[in-house]
């Protein structure tokens, strides 16, 4: 579901680096063999065809995917975390089957995604010990608490449609793997975004109290989804060399305007407030303009310092601890049946 801060360096990586200027992304001197694989690498993306896992690719191009593909994924799984606590109190049994079934997605795209990311030489285990310790980062959104039921209808409207957008420019990334996966979860998302606005719709077609709720839960993650398009383009460096490589797209800013601009319609239908009173529609630029966003929160809370950073991370450790043994019984069962084919196939 989110992708917010792919540029955003894991916690051993420098902050401050500028990007390279060039396509390479190779800084030491290549031999001839290189030279020439690089050439063909540049001429695939030159004609915008896939990079696949058997292709030579740059190191530097291999390890922006590696980490953009494994913050992607962690922030799948731990984003179950703030609605799957919603579960055993949704207000209906048909909110519960919609909420059961949107959470078992957002786990589907993790596992979609750590695959992906696995073509690439990295591990499912190494990527899993990175974000237990606290080096891999995934989307700050997930750092805030679901205070009430109307935060589950305003993620799925504002959170999961923020996602959309940063995703469908996904689905033409350069590395053929991680664009087919994003083809499947955006098709996926496209429901999760539809249930939650009918969600708040119900809510505003009923008494006083349930629309100051969903007025309240706008409030309070407005701007965070607003931050969920990463940092502006003059303070995103990586993110010009991962438009060079065909891994990004569209840019932050131009992401965060263009759902603005759609959003804007959908909470006039809605009937609830957006929380900026600077928001208002410029006819010379024929987009809306909006305030400032507050990026020392946003850091904040990407640097481990938001409300539910430690909470997340320990429930996901302690998740991965009591699953253990399954874990091991696969594995177990897997030799087991290993064996029995090898013995089958001496007999023959």
């Amino acid at each position: 579901m989110y992708t917010q801060s792919f540029n955003v360096p894991d916690t051993t990586e420098p902050t401050g680096a500028k990007a390279p200027l060039s396509l390479v992304g190779v800084v030491s001197p290549l031999s001839e063999q290189d030279a020439a694989a690089q050439t063909r690498f540049d001429t695939k993306l030159n004609a915008d065809q896939k990079i696949e896992p058997q292709d030579w690719m740059p190191e530097a191009y291999r390890k922006t995917l590696v980490r953009q593909i494994s913050q992607h994924a962690h922030s799948e799984i731990v984003g179950m975390l703030p609605e799957g606590n919603w579960i055993s109190r949704a207000p209906s049994l048909k909110r519960k089957a919609i909420l059961i079934a949107k959470v078992q997605d957002e786990g589907g795209h993790g596992l979609y995604l750590y695959s992906a990311a696995e073509t690439l030489g990295t591990s499912r285990d190494q990527m899993l010990a990175d974000l237990h310790s606290g080096k891999a980062k995934y989307s700050s959104i997930f750092n805030y608490p679901t205070l009430t039921w109307a935060d589950v209808g305003v993620i799925g409207w504002l959170v999961d449609g923020a996602a959309i957008m940063n995703q469908i420019p996904l689905c033409r990334c350069s590395y053929g793997p991680y664009a087919r996966a994003m083809i499947r979860v955006c098709k996926e998302e496209s429901f999760h975004q539809r249930q939650g606005y009918e969600s708040l719709l119900t809510l505003m077609r009923g008494t006083a109290e349930q629309q100051a709720m969903v007025q309240d839960a706008v409030n309070r993650w407005w701007w965070k989804c607003l931050a969920m398009f990463g940092p502006p383009d003059s303070d995103s460096p990586n993110s010009v060399q991962g438009m060079r490589w065909g891994i990004k797209r569209i840019s932050n800013d131009d992401l965060r305007q263009k759902f603005v601009d759609a959003t804007v319609p959908q909470a006039e239908v809605l009937g609830v407030r957006l929380p900026d009173p600077d928001l208002k529609w410029n006819e010379a630029r024929q987009h809306y303009d909006f305030g400032a966003i507050d990026w020392d929160e946003f850091w904040a809370t990407v640097n481990g310092n938001g409300p539910c950073n430690k909470e997340r991370l320990a429930t996901r450790v302690k998740a991965h601890q009591e699953g253990q043994w399954v874990r091991e019984a696969a594995l177990a069962y897997a030799h087991k049946q290993a064996q029995k084919n090898s013995l089958k196939q001496e007999a023959a």
